[in-house]
């Protein structure tokens, strides 16, 4: 039988368990504050405990569902990228990007993805499974000690790296309230971005909870035509459909979305396109964010040059959409947005 793995826990279920072993429950709390604030990586760690609690712990509890096989950091030195092998030998991909304020993690929520989005890479790897609460936790605890090294800490967190979150969403939600815990982590929960291809029950769903998140929608394309060559999904979940559930939403929340726009080459970077955009988005508390396109081994298309892509930003500007073109990051190590997917 395979032992309970920390990270899955709540720390209602660390108490309990410590609870049933005869321990006093005020040990959960300090276990807990160990892995989440002292970010002590194992029981041999807590020298606050006594010896017989740290090899109990030990033996029937698993601390790390993450094997850390490749890393690659980008020229500049400011993205950091690994690669992670679950127990199961399933892939993941968590990305560092240090901005001159900001320690932003770029954080996954499945191994691979079932959204088969045209441009992205972890789409055209397919999907493997959803990660539990506790494996898109770990991964925020895992580079939270590197920076402690440092002197740093995380600043943010971007549920955009491998998968779709809205597609996991129950352990997404658990992970972002784990991290957000006062008595652990304590991230903000204005600190994390969920972004989706846009699935409108899980969005109106996202409206209700007690959680400030950011919202990002990948919409990429302002037509329906359009968009489902590059988004599949839309085939099922048309533009107005989503846009909907995106109306819904601020009007429950009364917060900003931000809308991802990978910017292509002569597909949608065109005035054309720019004008949709505008129409769609027009009363909405709206920013969009224009990423020209990261190359993928899988989809032929090409970037945006400059001048397209700031012709696309006066477009919008032009009509009083609020616009930016993301600094791209980690493009040499394959770390940008949709570049994440496992060759090993």
């Amino acid at each position: 039988m395979t032992e309970p793995y920390f990270f899955d826990l709540s720390l209602g279920d660390l108490t309990a368990l410590l609870t049933g072993w005869g321990e006093p429950a005020y040990r959960a709390r300090q276990i807990w504050h160990g892995v989440y604030r002292s970010l002590w990586p194992d029981p041999a760690a807590f020298t606050n405990l006594p010896l017989a609690l740290r090899d109990r712990l030990a033996e029937e509890l698993e601390f790390s569902h993450l094997h850390p096989q490749k890393e690659q950091r980008s020229l500049d030195g400011e993205t950091l990228k690994v690669l992670f092998h679950l127990p199961d030998g399933n892939p993941l991909e968590t990305v560092r990007m240090r901005y001159l304020k900001r320690r932003t993690l770029c954080v996954s929520t499945q191994s691979g993805c079932a959204m088969g989005c045209a441009f992205c890479a972890t789409g055209q790897m397919g999907f493997r499974r959803n990660l539990s609460a506790g494996e898109i936790v770990e991964q925020v605890v895992y580079f939270a000690r590197r920076l402690a090294a440092h002197g740093e800490r995380v600043t943010n967190i971007v549920l955009m790296g491998m998968g779709e979150p809205l597609h996991n969403y129950d352990a997404t939600l658990e992970a972002v309230r784990r991290l957000n815990h006062p008595e652990g982590m304590n991230l903000g929960a204005r600190r994390f971005t969920l972004s989706t291809v846009g699935l409108p029950d899980a969005i109106r769903r996202l409206a209700r909870e007690d959680l400030q998140v950011n919202l990002a929608v990948s919409l990429h394309a302002a037509d329906d035509e359009l968009r489902a060559e590059m988004l599949p999904i839309n085939r099922r979940y048309p533009i107005a459909q989503v846009m909907e559930a995106v109306r819904d939403y601020v009007a429950h929340t009364h917060r900003r979305v931000t809308f991802e726009w990978a910017l292509i080459r002569e597909l949608n970077d065109t005035p054309e396109q720019a004008e949709k955009l505008a129409a769609l988005l027009r009363g909405l508390p709206a920013h969009v964010n224009l990423i020209p396109l990261n190359p993928t081994a899988g989809y032929g298309g090409q970037a945006s040059d400059r001048a397209r892509a700031a012709a696309f930003q006066q477009a919008l500007e032009r009509r009083g959409i609020p616009c930016t073109i993301r600094l791209r990051r980690g493009i040499d190590i394959q770390a940008g947005c949709g570049q994440l997917a496992s060759h090993h």
